[in-house]
């Protein structure tokens, strides 16, 4: 049964670094600098590494197309637990997934340096998000002290400028070059599709925009929202007005409702997923691969229902929507990026379908197939 192992002391992991695998010792190594700054050695094609955030599958699955799991020894739970659909897909088709041995967040010290060194892992691959905490805790010396290399990607905090250089450094480490850059010029043309339309919109004549981060994921609270980050930086790009970027310092930050109401946005945006594993009676939208478009129908209406909300434009005119959270930390996110920019400016953008090109994103790129709803909108 898989378990989140605990963090290894300083004296364990120095002691068990002895035993450190011979496989990794001779293993061929090359320089990369990775998304934290950091130059680096690290194995090329290497046969076993840990994903330190479950999530990261989705980018690896553009990487090692055939077989996402093929070089995976172990990984975060946060992929079985805030998008079980995506989990229950990998895992069905790849039930070698099941098996893997779960590490806890380095940010939480749960991180086992002692496991790592026994699955004699070769490379641990850490979101960027993670990389004051790795320090502080003296985890990357730890592991480069026990012959483990590390490395740091990001689709979460600069997802618009991290994800293509996260995507190359993949490629280069995993000796995937072509599926990198293959994905990476869709990415591109995907985000022109956007971009050569709303770069000309004057700022006056773009909507103000509300997103509700994870709305209604704790049924009966209210609200968060992002800052000029991750969602709101999507926002923005789609040629909206971020209402979040003049209020919220960092990433994102909550908010009092009552300041919704006094501003009264054109558009609100909340964000969904399938929450029923982390929150029992949740009234999120339940998006993702398993969704079932009446379910969320009705799902959206009650967030628009609650107490106050009836009286705002967005719900009064219909610019009431919802999207798949996951977008946020994924190189998909150019997908949720078009249909943001399809709401704010349907005219334009008439002839952009997202959820056919996520469908054919999964078709050209993805070892799952695509099922589901992704978005969903006020009726």
């Amino acid at each position: 049964m898989n378990k989140i192992f605990r963090f290894a002391s300083v004296m364990t992991a120095a002691a068990l670094a002895i035993g450190c695998s011979v496989s990794a010792a001779v293993a061929e190594m090359i320089t990369v600098t990775d998304l934290a700054g950091r130059v680096v050695e690290v194995p090329l094609d290497p046969t076993r590494v840990i994903l330190g955030e479950g999530r990261q599958l989705y980018a690896i699955s553009v990487i090692d197309r055939e077989d996402p799991f093929k070089r995976i020894i172990g990984w975060r739970n946060d992929m079985m637990n805030a998008d079980p659909d995506a989990y229950e897909k990998y895992t069905a088709k790849f039930p070698k997934g099941l098996d893997l041995p779960f590490f806890g967040t380095a940010s939480s010290g749960e991180f086992s340096v002692e496991q790592a060194i026994k699955l004699e892992a070769e490379l641990v691959i850490f979101p960027l998000g993670q990389y004051e905490s790795t320090k502080e805790l003296n985890l990357l010396e730890q592991l480069g002290k026990a012959g483990v290399a590390t490395m740091f990607i990001d689709f979460r905090l600069r997802p618009t400028q991290n994800t293509i250089p996260s995507l190359a450094l993949l490629g280069k480490v995993f000796n995937e070059r072509d599926n990198a850059d293959e994905f990476i010029d869709y990415y591109l043309k995907n985000m022109k599709q956007v971009f050569n339309v709303v770069d000309s919109v004057p700022l006056a004549d773009r909507p103000l925009v509300f997103v509700d981060r994870a709305a209604g994921i704790t049924a009966g609270e209210c609200c968060k929202t992002f800052g000029s980050a991750n969602f709101g930086r999507f926002v923005e790009e789609a040629g909206g007005v971020n209402w979040g970027s003049t209020r919220i310092a960092g990433f994102a930050g909550d908010v009092n409702q009552e300041a919704i109401f006094t501003t009264d946005p054109d558009v609100i945006v909340g964000t969904g997923a399938n929450w029923g594993v982390l929150r029992k009676g949740t009234t999120a939208v339940l998006l993702g691969h398993n969704a079932i478009k009446a379910e969320n129908d009705k799902q959206i209406a009650g967030l628009a229902a609650r107490p106050g909300w009836p009286k705002l434009q967005a719900v009064q005119n219909k610019r009431f929507y919802s999207v798949y959270h996951q977008f946020y930390n994924s190189p998909f996110h150019f997908i949720a990026i078009q249909q943001l920019a399809k709401w704010f400016y349907p005219e334009q953008f008439k002839d952009v379908d997202p959820s056919a090109n996520f469908k054919e994103l999964h078709d050209k790129f993805m070892p799952i197939d695509y099922s589901g709803e992704f978005f969903a909108e006020l009726k």
